[in-house]
């Protein structure tokens, strides 16, 4: 009788790239994935904690999956950032999870499934009265890297590598630095073999993953840099375009600018976060920079790289933020005009810096700020879109618009999205397209050869 197995995800695309290698785990161990959760006898939640209120969506999900097991035996496993910050904690209000399992761990999944049967076994057979020994949890890591493992992307697009694991940062608002551990970063060699084994698959974009991928090469040899990175897959045969998430922009080196700019195959949507315009914010934050440099290098990338689009990440409301902190943000996002941005009200994490900071903004003013900006940043987009009039993109097709099934969705090298008539059989191609329609968010257009 075959077994069924599903993955829930939140969070970051390092959770998507990790919940990738979970179902390809799951799959070599004779396990067959779905989405139904009733009909599943395995249950991987993929959590994510960089913010506070991940915990409330967390434990709903949980409570939906103690009634699965409680129907049908189901098991639970917890993995991602809330699992390795929690721990055994989760244990004490969900004694319903059977494994709880850190980022760095997830290789150890087979290991892991075989204890918990042996000692279910050992239960069944009335030889153990303490149930609580029933429960694996592996939070720990190390310096090590973790063992490579081949995902099954569940598409034939878009290939997801993680170069680099950790973070050295310590922003004081974040928490990824205590649950994903110190950077280390995976050698140059194995990682242009890996986006060669990818394109030969047929995938047409090529994602490098990092906490800061722009810091690639700590700890490794010389000549090991993230421009040399980048230039070496660019220079794998092929159709293909590479995409990278997430840079800092203390990092942000001449270089890398350099090598996005004499290379066509590097996408032309680079994500600068930016957290606050605000200097004196931006110090409290401990980002390493100042607005200044900031907008130095938002005005090196568009004059390196003319057709670029750039988003970014902004946090409104951190302790101390007043009207004037936040005006010098306004500034920003209005002299880098950002195709977009993800806008976030600061809201306290347990265990940073920020948390324990005096100052904090009452939630009425951190929404007004928000809405204030969000207003803004609508603006910008809508400017940014309207100068792809009458323009021919190259696309990659992606298939059916979600929305519109008689339409196909696209994207440009600029992250921007595209909607155009086509036939289905596009799917995974690069085509032209002239765009003759101008949204905020999303363009369309018709193919031209």
């Amino acid at each position: 009788m075959s077994k069924n197995a599903t993955v829930i995800t939140y969070g970051c695309q390092m959770n998507v790239n990790e919940s990738a290698k979970i179902r390809t785990i799951m799959e070599d161990l004779g396990y067959n994935i779905t989405e139904k959760i009733e009909e599943s006898d395995m249950v991987f939640l993929n959590t994510c904690t960089v913010r506070e209120g991940a915990a409330t969506k967390i434990y709903g999900k949980l409570g939906e999956l103690k009634k699965a097991r409680d129907a049908r035996g189901t098991k639970i496993i917890i993995t991602g950032c809330f699992a390795q910050e929690q721990g055994k904690k989760l244990l004490q209000k969900f004694p319903c999870i059977d494994i709880i399992m850190g980022n760095q761990n997830i290789s150890k999944i087979p290991e892991a499934l075989e204890k918990i049967e042996k000692v279910q076994e050992v239960i069944k057979a009335g030889k153990l009265r303490d149930k609580k020994l029933k429960h694996v949890v592996l939070t720990g890591y190390d310096d090590e890297l973790p063992p490579r493992i081949d995902a099954d992307f569940n598409n034939d697009i878009t290939a997801s590598m993680t170069i680099g694991y950790g973070c050295n940062n310590f922003c004081t608002y974040c928490i990824v630095p205590y649950v994903r551990g110190r950077e280390k970063y995976i050698p140059m060699e194995e990682l242009i073999n890996q986006a060669k084994e990818y394109v030969k698959k047929g995938y047409k974009e090529i994602m490098l993953l990092a906490q800061n991928v722009n810091s690639y090469g700590k700890g490794l040899s010389e000549g090991e840099t993230f421009a040399n990175l980048l230039q070496g897959i660019a220079d794998i045969e092929g159709d293909f375009l590479i995409r990278f998430i997430s840079p800092h922009p203390r990092d942000f080196t001449d270089d890398v600018i350099d090598v996005i700019a004499r290379n066509p195959k590097i996408a032309r949507s680079v994500h600068v976060p930016l957290q606050s315009g605000s200097t004196k914010i931006l110090n409290d934050m401990n980002r390493g920079y100042t607005k200044e440099q900031y907008l130095e290098l938002v005005d090196k990338l568009k004059s390196r790289i003319p057709d670029v689009a750039l988003s970014t990440d902004i946090i409104v409301g951190f302790p101390g933020e007043t009207e004037e902190n936040f005006k010098d943000t306004l500034d920003v996002v209005k002299k880098a005009k950002y195709d977009t941005a993800f806008m976030f009200m600061y809201s306290i994490r347990t265990g940073t810096k920020a948390g324990e900071m005096e100052e904090q903004i009452e939630e009425e003013v951190k929404k007004d700020r928000l809405q204030r900006l969000i207003s803004l940043q609508t603006e910008m987009s809508n400017e940014v879109s309207k100068e792809y009039y009458g323009k021919i993109e190259r696309v990659l097709v992606e298939g059916a618009s979600r929305k519109n099934k008689d339409m196909l969705s696209s994207r440009t090298s600029s992250n921007k999205v595209v909607l155009f008539k086509g036939d289905p059989s596009l799917k995974g191609q690069f085509v032209n397209i002239k765009i003759n329609q101008c949204k905020t968010w999303t363009l369309y257009g018709e193919v031209v050869d």
